[in-house]
């Protein structure tokens, strides 16, 4: 069960890195998927912030 309150992992199950070691399902880079579980709060936040941006660039949707 997670622990209450820590930020939880983007994961959806859909497992692959492309060409740039980046994954098609959540958008993390290889080393940011591997050090997940050993990063805070603060760290995992600008993870999933670095995810994002990946996400909307390849989309080409603007950021916020």
């Amino acid at each position: 069960m997670p622990e209450q309150g820590r930020v939880q992992s983007p994961c959806i199950s859909v497992c692959a890195l492309d060409g740039k070691d980046i994954c098609i399902g959540c958008h993390r880079s290889a080393q940011e998927i591997a050090a997940w579980t050993s990063l805070g709060d603060e760290a995992r936040r600008v993870v999933l912030a670095n995810a994002e941006r990946r996400y909307r660039e390849e989309w080409g949707i603007p950021g916020r």
